[in-house]
């Protein structure tokens, strides 16, 4: 029952038995507080843990190892730290399990010192020594990588050989993570060869972090080339391999070839989820190309990916971009037959679109239906119609326009004052340049 969320029925159960006067064991109590702290009730569990010490039976190492894991799910640590210093008094035994769960979540937290103390606190206990040993040198030097302390992390790896500690994938991965971290590939790369020559087999995890690593200072080629080895090697690329690579690609404006390594999703028989579609969808709206991108959004409901706003938001920019503005305005329309809700992109394009052809009237519109539907306009929408405004000479609506943006309590950037201030310029008007120059200081972040 603890073990599928019935913790409802488990601990119906567990009074029943206590009201048959049958004493549940240990064991009992220990799948009780185990499913309870897993769940985050944690005033249930440390209440059945005070009727175990009054009543019994003693609970055991187990029965803490279950609560401090669940004080460290809820990032409370130092109630987790409490109730390790409180087991001595009961007489119990701290293990390695103890250790490793709270040495991960100081790591967690960047407490590195505290951890590295009860690492070594605990290492001279002598416990269980071997596998677990490695599981807790492990957790450090991960710890020491995310913190980024690769050097730190580095002695942990050597003190871990030369104790002669049969090192395994999680530990090499964990190395190979780390120097991704600090973008030092060429390093990453060298100990996944390395995991090779001992008869470890790198698995999509290993790749996976290599492959990110490379999208993310841009070496696409080199990334693509890895994905080509790990499918010769047998290694399956997962939903994380191909997303990573297609979002790289079309950063780089590499959109067809993006467009390749989602068919290779579907002849894998991976459906993409609707973010790799959507990236795809806009990477061709940038470039221009409306039929791709229709066709792409036409290819993710024929494989029953439903579109989002985001979709129409990259349909509705490509649209726009070539000039298309009754069209962009159909698929605003498009949108709501979905279900959607159209999101403030959705309006600011099409605000801007309808202020640069010229058609204020739709866009005062367009700005009206935004605050009826509770779509708060931001900052974008505001410049959209300054522009229009400063444009057309009418300089009274455009001040008034900027008093409401001011008192909105929003966040304002330098391009509302710049629009204002060079239209000011070219009429003469200093006073109220430098009036505004003014306001742009006192409003810039300090």
């Amino acid at each position: 029952m603890c073990l599928d969320g019935k913790l409802g029925a488990a601990l119906s159960l567990w009074c029943n038995m206590i009201q048959n006067s049958i004493v549940p064991d240990v064991i009992t109590h220990n799948y009780l507080i185990n499913g309870l702290c897993k769940n985050g009730e944690l005033e249930k569990a440390e209440w059945i843990v005070r009727g175990m010490l009054y009543k019994g039976p003693s609970p055991s190492c187990a029965t803490y190892n279950s609560l401090i894991r669940g004080y460290c799910l809820m990032k409370d640590v130092d109630k987790a730290l409490n109730t390790f210093s409180t087991m001595a008094n009961h007489g119990i035994i701290p293990n390695r399990v103890t250790c490793n769960i709270l040495v991960h979540a100081l790591c967690k937290k960047g407490l590195m010192e505290e951890a590295k103390k009860l690492f070594h606190k605990l290492l001279s206990k002598n416990y269980e020594g071997g596998s677990s040993d490695l599981i807790t040198s492990t957790i450090m030097m991960d710890g020491c990588f995310k913190n980024g302390d690769t050097n730190q992390a580095l002695a942990f790896w050597e003190r871990m050989l030369k104790e002669g500690m049969k090192v395994d994938k999680v530990s090499y991965n964990v190395v190979v993570h780390g120097f991704c971290m600090s973008r030092d590939v060429g390093t990453a790369y060298k100990y996944c060869c390395e995991m090779l020559k001992l008869g470890f087999v790198p698995d999509v995890y290993s790749y996976n972090t290599i492959v990110g690593a490379l999208c993310k200072i841009g070496k696409t080629s080199d990334a693509c080339y890895i994905y080509d080895i790990i499918t010769r090697m047998g290694v399956i690329p997962d939903q994380i391999t191909y997303k990573m690579i297609i979002q790289a690609l079309c950063i780089n404006r590499e959109i067809d070839r993006a467009n390749c390594f989602l068919d290779y999703m579907l002849e894998n028989s991976i459906i993409p989820e609707p973010l790799v579609w959507n990236v795809i969808i806009d990477g061709y709206g940038r470039c221009g190309d409306i039929q791709k991108a229709s066709y792409i959004r036409d290819k993710m409901v024929a494989n029953g990916v439903l579109p989002n706003t985001f979709t129409y938001n990259a349909l509705i920019y490509a649209q726009i971009k070539s000039g298309n503005l009754f069209a962009a305005l159909s698929l605003e329309k498009e949108i709501l037959l979905y279900g959607l809700t159209r999101d403030s992109v959705t309006y600011n394009l099409l605000i801007g679109a309808a202020c640069n052809f010229g058609l204020i009237r739709s866009a005062l519109k367009l700005h009206d239906e935004m605050l009826r539907k509770g779509c708060q306009p931001d900052v974008i929408t505001y410049t959209e119609l300054l522009k229009w405004y400063c444009l057309q000479g009418m300089m009274t609506e455009a001040d008034k326009l900027f008093g409401k943006l001011l008192a909105s309590g929003l966040a304002i950037d330098h391009v509302p004052f710049l629009v204002l201030m060079k239209r000011y310029c070219k009429m003469r008007e200093f006073d109220k340049v430098f009036d505004l120059y003014q306001k742009w200081l006192v409003t810039m972040p300090r």
